[in-house]
């Protein structure tokens, strides 16, 4: 039937994709989503999908290229199937962090994405708490960016902390913190100061905190944990200043290989 609204899931996240489905009363869409024995992502619609508006749940995590391959051929079989209009549900966007160049001679990962998602046939993006709220701007389609801060502050509300200071583990994610802070009223605002010198934290040194947090329950906000270095760095930064204790609050936390070389 033209118009009906289906979901359809790769493999990234299905649990995700079924409790969104079971939130909605509806069942998944059937599709095969598979590898060839060659290593090739596979895909077959097995739902007549001509005249639907579909929505396609599939964060592009670890291993990023793998899942983002079969959003890629989802959508494009979802559009060679006469589909009226296409969703990329996306709540981690992949190559996120390279949304710019750093030095020379490399490339712009987080637009390269945005290209590809496009040209598969997407026409909308749901996504959440981007790393750079710049890649918005990278896509010529429309984009939903939400953002998980309305939840944490009600989780960070029930636990009834006191003397709370909001931290930014580094100068890039002050205005995040400092918006959070604005959810949680009567908290103060910290800083971890920091230098960089490899990719992934691979080199980070510690070089100064703005802030006063001695006494105070201290919550790390950030939007993701990629290696765990930067959240056990400013961790023990905030104890060595005396804070009372530490939380964090972190959107997306994919940290299968975290601290592997510590």
């Amino acid at each position: 039937m033209a118009g009906r609204l289906l979901i359809f899931s790769g493999n990234a996240n299905f649990p995700l994709a079924q409790d969104i489905a079971r939130c909605l009363n509806m069942p998944l869409g059937r599709a095969l989503v598979g590898t060839y024995k060659n290593g090739e992502t596979r895909v077959k619609l097995e739902d007549n999908v001509r005249g639907c508006d579909v929505f396609v749940i599939q964060p592009t995590c670890i291993p990023v290229n793998h899942h983002l391959v079969e959003l890629l051929m989802i959508i494009d079989a979802l559009r060679r199937a006469s589909v009226a209009r296409v969703t990329a549900v996306i709540p981690y966007y992949g190559y996120a962090k390279q949304e710019k160049k750093t030095t020379g001679r490399e490339p712009i990962a987080a637009k390269l994405v945005a290209n590809l998602i496009r040209t598969a046939g997407a026409d909308r993006v749901l996504t959440m708490d981007l790393h750079a709220p710049a890649i918005e701007g990278f896509f010529d389609i429309p984009v939903d960016h939400l953002q998980a801060g309305p939840i944490l502050a009600d989780a960070i509300h029930g636990l009834s902390l006191r003397d709370v200071v909001i931290v930014s583990p580094d100068s890039g994610g002050v205005a995040r913190a400092n918006t959070f802070r604005e959810r949680l009223q009567g908290t103060g605002l910290a800083m971890i100061a920091r230098q960089r010198t490899g990719p992934d934290a691979a080199h980070i040194n510690v070089l100064e905190m703005v802030g006063e947090v001695e006494g105070k329950t201290a919550i790390i906000v950030d939007d993701m944990i990629s290696t765990g270095r930067t959240l056990m760095d400013a961790v023990t930064i905030l104890l060595e200043r005396g804070a009372r204790e530490v939380y964090a609050c972190v959107t997306h936390g994919f940290c299968g290989g975290c601290l592997a070389d510590d």
